[in-house]
This record gives C-alpha cells, structure tokens and sequence, in this order.
C-alpha cells in the first residue's frame, strides 16, 4: 500500500477485488476536505475492446456522477483513465451493508420490513427516474450509514464496463448478464433486465427479512416451476 493513483489518490488499503478489477480505500492528497474515498480500478486485459469500453465508460461515469447528487447515493468524485485502466473515485460510506443485519434464522417483524421497503424504494425511484437500471441489488449493496440512513452502492453499469474491458476474444457481447442468483428474475438472467427487475430484487430481500431464509434456500423449497414465483 502507500501506491498513489491518478496523481494524488493515496492508497490506504484493498476493500476487496474480482474479475473486473480491484477496489482501494484512499486518501485524497489535493483535497483535505475529503477524509476518504473509495477508488475502483476497472482492469483492461484485452486492447482490442479498449475503445468501446471507454466510450460506455465514460457514459456510465456521467450517469453516476449526476446519481451521486443524491444523499443516499455515493458521491462520484471523479473518474479517469490511467496506463489504459479506468478509475472510479467515489465518496467512502462509513457503515455496514445489509448482510450483516439480514441473517439466516433471524425474522424481521412485517411493521420492521414495511419501513426498509420504504427507504429503499425511495432511493430506488429516483434511479429509475432517472432512467437507470441499478440490476445488482441485494443486501451487500445496501449500506446503513452509522446515523442509520441506508445508502444504494455497487450500480451493475460498473461491472458492465469490466466485463466488456475482460472480453477475450476482442468481441462484445449485445447483452451482458450482471446480477445476483437468488435477486434476479429471469429476464435479467438472460441478459434482458428492466426496471421491474429492480422492484423483484427488492421483493426477495422483503422476503429474505420476513422469513429468515436465503433466497437460494426460498427459491429451492418454494418456487413455483410454472410461474417462476416464490410461494412462501
């Protein structure tokens, strides 16, 4: 650690990596008004897909930044193109997602489950006004912020460009499935998602809270084969 990035992003330490790149805490050397931020790196393995992968970049960029103008969206404070990686430089959320509340075994009370259907669907309306699909939600994308406000994070658009960046064989594919077994419906699985899809991911983790159960465990034992609906 100690490696500085995009000339003044100073890495702190990995929050975590994948297939598509890495994800970094940092301190903002140019701006002291900025305790921490999260930059994520975006890898490039394959040249021949570089310039349509900065193209939606940068598209999917401008669509987070005007995102991040919401309270309970992270802020993007920047994003660039260094040594043909992409970087993201997004607000920090002090705090712990939705997994560390939403366990196995552990029922929520329906009054509990009405109040966290609100305040995600709040935030999630105003994604969708804003014609964005999020396509990856799931309590691990959902943080609570230590005043105890819940914050939407990790868009799937992200994972989108890294995808097209780790293409191997130089094509790009017309639909590229990002998402969650267990939070996605069909559709989305087959690389068609819409913004009910959204609304269904929302319903599992109503579910997931009401029961206490899995989503893998829910779709498993009471899924119906016919209509693909989680009779619970």
């Amino acid at each position: 650690m100690g490696q500085q990035i995009g000339g003044r992003y100073q890495i702190i330490k990995a929050l975590g990596s994948g297939s598509f790149g890495q994800t970094f805490l940092a301190k903002d050397t140019h701006d002291n008004e900025i305790s921490d931020c999260v930059v994520k790196q975006l890898k490039c393995d394959n040249e021949d897909n570089l310039k349509t992968a900065r193209r939606l970049f940068d598209t999917e960029a401008k669509i987070l930044e005007k995102l991040g103008s919401h309270s309970q969206i992270p802020q993007l404070f920047n994003y660039f193109e260094e040594a043909k990686e992409f970087y993201l430089v997004q607000e920090f959320i002090d705090g712990q997602d939705l997994d560390n509340e939403l366990k196995p075994g552990i029922k929520y009370s329906e009054s509990d489950v009405k109040k966290l259907l609100i305040d995600i669907l709040e935030i999630l309306t105003y994604v969708h006004d804003n014609n964005v699909i999020h396509r990856d939600i799931k309590p691990g994308n959902i943080m609570r912020r230590k005043s105890g406000e819940l914050v939407l994070i990790d868009f799937g658009a992200v994972k989108q460009v890294g995808t097209i960046i780790s293409q191997k064989n130089g094509t790009v594919a017309k639909t590229v499935t990002i998402g969650t077994p267990g939070y996605m419906p069909s559709e989305q699985a087959i690389g068609k998602p819409r913004f009910s899809s959204d609304i269904y991911a929302v319903g599992m983790i109503a579910i997931q809270a009401l029961t206490g159960l899995l989503p893998e465990v829910l779709q498993k034992e009471y899924e119906n084969q016919e209509t693909e609906e989680i009779d619970w």
